[in-house]
This record gives C-alpha cells, sequence and structure tokens, in this order.
C-alpha cells in the first residue's frame, strides 16, 4: 500500500494578487500574448466568492505528499490555487489545437482504434514523440502553456521541453494501463502530471499484478488528482508500474490534463503495452 510523508519546500509563494500579476508578467514575456487579455481575466475575480475566500488561506509554502510503494515513489502538491486553477483552465480551452483525424487513432494489435479522449502536443522545435504507432510532432509553446511549464520547473527543480496534453470530456473518457516508458524519454527524469478541471481517480498498477497469470499480489495505489494539482513520477516508477485513468461514469465535467517530459532522442519507434 502507498504510504504518505508530508514536507514543506523552502520557496515561498507571493501573496494571490501579487502570484495572479505574476502568471500575466510570464505569459507576456513570450510576445504572443497581449497583456490587457490576462489582466482583465485577473480583474474580473477581483470580487472574491465564498470559494475564493479559502483561496486567500492559500498555504505561503507548497506542500508536497510523498507517495511511495516498492518501486514507486511520486510526489504531489496543489500548484495553482484554485481561482487561479480555473482562470489558466479557460486559456488552455482557447489555445490548444487537438489532434484529428488519424492522430486521433490509436493501433491497437494492428487496428486503428478511436482514442477516448482528445490529444495534442508541444514543445521545442522539432521534437517528435512516438508511441502507439503514432509520431506526434511538437507544436510551439503557447504563452499559457510556457507559463505552467516555468511553475512546474520553479516548484521541482527540473526542466521539461515537451508537454502530452490529454483532454476528457466527461468521465466515459479514460486511458488504460500503460507506462511511459518511450526510448525517446530521459529516464532519469520525473514526469510532471499537472491537472485542471473535473477530480479524476488515477490508478497506480505494478506490473508483477496484472492480469489472471499475476505473480505477486500487490495492492493498487489510487490517487485522487485535484484542479491544479501537480503529481511528480520520479524513478524508477514507470520502470514497475502501470497507470491509468479509469472510467467513472458520475463525472460530468471535462478534465485536461498535461504531462512535462524531457525528449533526448528523436524518430525512435517503441511499442506500448
Amino acid at each position: 500500500m502507498d504510504r504518505f510523508v508530508t514536507k514543506t519546500r523552502k520557496k515561498t509563494l507571493e501573496s494571490p494578487d501579487e502570484e495572479k500579476k505574476k502568471i500575466v508578467e510570464v505569459a507576456c514575456q513570450s510576445g504572443q500574448v497581449k497583456r490587457r487579455r490576462l489582466e482583465s481575466n485577473f480583474k474580473d475575480e477581483a470580487s472574491l466568492s465564498a470559494t475564493e475566500e479559502e483561496d486567500k488561506d492559500f498555504a505561503h509554502a507548497l506542500t508536497w505528499k510523498k507517495i511511495e510503494a516498492e518501486g514507486l515513489d511520486c510526489d504531489y502538491t496543489l500548484l495553482f490555487q484554485r481561482s487561479e486553477a480555473d482562470i489558466v483552465l479557460k486559456e488552455l480551452e482557447k489555445e490548444v489545437e487537438y489532434f484529428s483525424g488519424d492522430l486521433a487513432k490509436v493501433h491497437v494489435f494492428g487496428k486503428l482504434h478511436n482514442i477516448p479522449r482528445r490529444q495534442a502536443t508541444y514543445g521545442d522545435q522539432g521534437l517528435k514523440y512516438t508511441f502507439s504507432g503514432l509520431q506526434l510532432s511538437a507544436r510551439p509553446w503557447t504563452p499559457t502553456l510556457v507559463m505552467i511549464r516555468d511553475r512546474v520547473t520553479e516548484a521541482t527543480g527540473h526542466s521539461f521541453n515537451f508537454v502530452l496534453i490529454n483532454r476528457y470530456q466527461d468521465g466515459n473518457d479514460h486511458i488504460g494501463e500503460h507506462r511511459d516508458d518511450e526510448r525517446e524519454l530521459d529516464s532519469a527524469s520525473p514526469i510532471a502530471s499537472v491537472s485542471f478541471g473535473a477530480s479524476r481517480e488515477f490508478v497506480f498498477r505494478h506490473c508483477s499484478s496484472r492480469g489472471k497469470k499475476a505473480s505477486r499480489k500487490i495492492e493498487p495505489v489510487c490517487i485522487e488528482l485535484q484542479h491544479g494539482s501537480l503529481l511528480l513520477m520520479n524513478w524508477p516508477t514507470n520502470v514497475y508500474w502501470y497507470h491509468s485513468l479509469p472510467v467513472r461514469k458520475k463525472v460530468l465535467l471535462p478534465r485536461v490534463n498535461l504531462t512535462f517530459r524531457k525528449i533526448v532522442g528523436l524518430n525512435k519507434t517503441q511499442k506500448t503495452s
């Protein structure tokens, strides 16, 4: 089973108003978005509701939960305040362009099947990511993606050059058990998963406890990924544990998940389970 250890990073965050201003400034440094548009969004949030009042009590230092099991090492925190995460989600819905046609399908046992979610890839120029028979080229970073990426780097100390985005319309959209172990990925770098929108259950299952012929009985590890949260999957998690986002029909709202990665090789095809 998983065990949790809470630790606090030394880095402190600014007040809510200063944090909002910081996002505007970071997003505008790319020169691809007008300051007025984002400032207007934050100004609209000036009148705090009861929910937003809770955000004022947001811890000044990020509080991390250590999630550990045999061969599993993850860190979890709320990276964005709720009101801030709401604004970021709105910007992502405007900016992200998802794949269509054959790029929205996946190869399973030699046949093409529709992917039960929407996908997009962004990153540094020239990067490509190959999985399940698909080779996906990175689109240029958008202002909002740059801001999120830099916030993740600031919180974790790790840099990333690529992001895979999955959009789940509701609880019927899902992703099956898999490992992020493609050859392009830097195995020494963690994968940073940032979630916006509906909370969804994220399930880890040990490779030795899968299927009817499982050689061992190891309990799965389940995590509720909240709006604005960051899950850092450290080595050797992806060596031993599969992860999935199961169908949850009671979930009616959309969710956008961004998994930031570090790619070190190009055009290397890898078969996935």
